[in-house]
């Protein structure tokens, strides 16, 4: 091989190995933007979490992978008009127990993701799965878990219990509803990083929760 060949194929080889690294950064970037659209808040959690966007980025895509191997399915209508019914006691028992109410709240969000087809292994791997279709609503649950945490040792205040149910509320209204349809998925992703999510306003009557 004479040398003007040699150069021929380096720089063949050059061009080649420059277009492989531009198409795997491509991927890599439109991968990383469809979980940080999918995931929301959860994805950048994760990534400060683990201290590694590659890492973060498999967690978050083993996550998806599991759960869209669940058969979930929406609620009868029958059921649905049941747990809000169930969760109207909650509401009502926490004017006169609010630890117990937190309580019962936590065990109302379980109950109904297991209706749903969520598999219920504890709350870490609860909050996981519901990160998948749920990510603005995780946050609430996470913040939910902690103060149910300081409730079970004595700690928390009638405030932050108030909060608490705030917090499952947001995530029990989201599981009553249909699963959401992977159009509905990609449409919420697109407009999540441009809108707030907000609760239902709460009136405090005798240390209550209105509906």
């Amino acid at each position: 091989m004479d040398s003007q060949t040699l150069l021929i194929v380096l720089i063949t080889a050059a061009v080649c190995a420059l277009i492989g690294v531009g198409v795997w950064f491509s991927v890599s970037k439109m991968r990383s933007r469809r979980l940080k659209e999918r995931f929301g808040p959860e994805y950048d959690r994760v990534v400060d979490q683990l201290q590694d966007r590659q890492l973060a980025e498999a967690e978050l895509q083993n996550r998806k992978e599991r759960v869209d191997k669940y058969a979930i399915i929406p609620l009868s209508e029958r059921d649905r008009a049941n747990y809000d019914r169930e969760w109207m006691d909650v509401q009502r028992r926490f004017v006169d127990d609010p630890h117990e109410a937190v309580v019962a709240g936590d065990k109302l969000i379980f109950e109904v993701m297991e209706k749903r087809g969520y598999p219920v292994n504890g709350f870490e791997q609860a909050a996981t799965d519901l990160s998948v279709d749920y990510p603005e609503v995780v946050t609430h649950y996470r913040a939910a878990a902690v103060i149910a945490g300081r409730n079970r040792t004595g700690e928390a205040g009638t405030e932050e219990l108030r909060q608490a149910l705030v917090h499952y509320r947001a995530l029990f209204h989201e599981l009553l509803e249909a699963p959401p349809s992977p159009t509905a998925r990609e449409e919420r992703a697109s407009n999540r990083m441009s809108r707030e999510f907000r609760l239902p306003r709460l009136k405090n009557r005798r240390g209550g929760l209105s509906s």
